[in-house]
């Protein structure tokens, strides 16, 4: 809003005076950042449940007399602005303040807090207790407005609407038979697949979830529905973009069908091969600037959590050294962090349906080992970790396509056993942001970083000493993650193994460190936890094991 804007809206919200999404306070010097997270639940609340567009929290007006008195709240504007990382962390979904207004009225300074409603179906918590406001009062959220939020999203799944006119003409034939080979594929092991292809297109359609006994709907059109038929989603855009920023401009929009779309955008993106630490004693290592699974999994997730309903496209932008994907909603349950280390089950999605229809067609994994899978591979390749940000309505998230610091780079390369937590750590070392104590002392005694607080820096020292190097190598572990990779690769490209392909394949990789007996019951303990995650499975006897990937 300009200032004038600004100055009508404060004029609006005095004259209508408090309710249920509007609080002033007098604040002239100071307030509790307490009261502020709890004000911030029972607004957002209460926003959500009156349908309004935010909620305000004003501070410099009287409450006897609705008079413009002025606040010294915060007067330096860093410091205002850190009231946003101090609402998100106290937050549950962590979301924060939308905007913070500075308003000059007649030389009194007034600042106006605007609260997001709280997203549909999904109470907004402060500290662990739900807040909502009783006429201008505080007071906690009650049963029955609680449940009325969580109740929203039972019955308005955007995307398992049927659309009215719609029908299966209005499907694209590449993009309905893509879908067959890929539910195909992902149903390989319980159903045949020549049963597949003798299925007619409605009875295909139904089985993997995408129509609704032969009725078209939004995940329809969207995945698989014909370009000149998007009008039928019409007020909401169904587009993707792609942008190119740098010393050359280009663009491009891509609409239905989704299916097709994603890899067509894919291949705009410039993916020249790097060549890592060329001027290194270690030998060269070549690695392509994007990995096409990475940027897939990220553009199919801005898919399934977008909120259509904000009429907003899915914007990619490529920029010299790295891709930023960005997509309409917050994150819908947890943060991002919760899903990295792949310990996180979500429970719930914005968009279930289409969910639903996309671990159908294999487009996306619906345990939320997705986002590991991308720190993973991005580890794997010695670069940057992905960034993740919500800003405003929206998630922003970064891949990195270079370098950053080449001693984070060098370390990776050097030291192939580190946890993820430590490089996660690492990484935010390298981008000069904050870390947690505890982490940095870890890293420290792993000779990982130097420096002092604030300005820690990566240290390349890691097993340094060059006579000790040999050893090292030898009898250093690497991360379960990078065996079981193993194993998968070696399934995919000979189809199965046995035990004693599998213990040939890993047992000289295994740290010197283990005895023979240590050897084999990490890889037992391996083969086992790819199959509770249902990565493999054992289509021979126990005695005599004939492993096969799920996929």
């Amino acid at each position: 809003m300009t200032p004038a804007e600004l100055r009508l809206k404060l004029t609006d919200l005095i004259a209508t005076w408090e309710n249920e999404v509007v609080e002033f306070k007098e604040a002239s010097n100071d307030y509790d950042t307490d009261k502020i997270g709890r004000y911030f639940s029972a607004l957002a609340n209460e926003a959500n449940l009156r349908d309004a567009e935010a909620g305000w929290l004003v501070f410099g007006v009287s409450n006897q007399t609705r008079a413009v008195v002025g606040t010294s709240y915060r007067p330096e504007r860093e410091r205002l602005d850190s009231l946003k990382q101090q609402i998100a962390q106290g937050a549950d979904p962590t979301i924060t303040l939308r905007q913070i207004h500075e308003v000059d009225v007649e030389g009194a300074r007034v600042v106006m807090l605007e609260v997001p409603p709280a997203p549909r179906g999904m109470p907004i918590s402060w500290k662990g207790h739900y807040y909502a406001r009783s006429g201008e009062s505080l007071a906690p959220l009650n049963i029955g407005k609680l449940e009325e939020i969580r109740a929203q999203t039972l019955n308005t799944d955007w995307s398992a609407q049927v659309v009215d006119g719609a029908t299966l003409d209005d499907l694209d034939p590449t993009a309905v038979e893509r879908a067959r080979s890929d539910f195909a594929l992902k149903h390989q092991n319980r159903i045949d697949a020549d049963e597949v292809r003798g299925w007619p297109v409605a009875t295909l359609l139904d089985r993997a979830k995408v129509t609704q006994r032969g009725q078209v709907t939004r995940t329809a059109l969207l995945l698989l529905g014909r370009a000149e038929s998007a009008y039928l989603l019409s007020p909401h855009p169904a587009q993707m973009t792609w942008k190119l920023v740098g010393p050359e401009t280009a663009y491009e929009h891509f609409g239905p069908p989704f299916l097709l779309a994603t890899s067509q955008l894919y291949q705009r993106i410039r993916n020249i091969q790097l060549r890592l630490l060329p001027d290194d004693e270690l030998l060269p290592h070549e690695v392509s600037k994007y990995d096409r699974k990475v940027v897939l999994e990220a553009l199919h997730n801005c898919i399934a959590h977008q909120d259509y309903r904000q009429n907003q496209r899915i914007i990619v932008t490529e920029r010299p050294d790295r891709l930023v994907l960005e997509n309409a909603g917050r994150f819908f349950e947890g943060a991002p962090e919760d899903y990295v280390r792949g310990d996180k089950t979500p429970r719930g999605y914005r968009n279930p349906y289409l969910v639903q229809a996309m671990v159908e067609l294999n487009m996306i994994d619906q345990m939320g080992y997705g986002i590991q899978r991308m720190y993973e591979t991005q580890r794997r390749r010695y670069l940057p970790m992905p960034d993740y940000e919500v800003a405003g309505d929206a998630v922003v998230m970064t891949v990195y396509g270079g370098v950053v610091d080449p001693a984070y780079t060098r370390v990776l390369m050097e030291n192939g056993g580190l946890k993820l937590t430590d490089v996660l750590a690492l990484d935010r070392v390298q981008k000069g942001l904050e870390v947690p104590d505890a982490a940095i002392q870890a890293l420290k005694r792993k000779g990982l970083v130097e420096g002092r607080k604030p300005r820690f820096r990566v240290s390349a020292a890691v097993a340094a000493a060059s006579s000790k190097k040999a050893e090292y190598i030898k009898t250093r572990a690497f991360d379960d993650q990078h065996y079981a990779d193993m194993v998968v690769e070696f399934l995919r490209k000979f189809g199965s193994a046995s035990r004693k392909d599998v213990d040939d394949l890993l047992w000289d990789k295994l740290s010197d460190a283990l005895d023979d007996t240590q050897k084999r019951n990490k890889i037992g303990n391996l083969l086992s936890g790819l199959r509770r995650k249902d990565v493999i499975f054992n289509a021979g006897s126990k005695p005599a094991p004939q492993w096969k990937l799920c996929e």
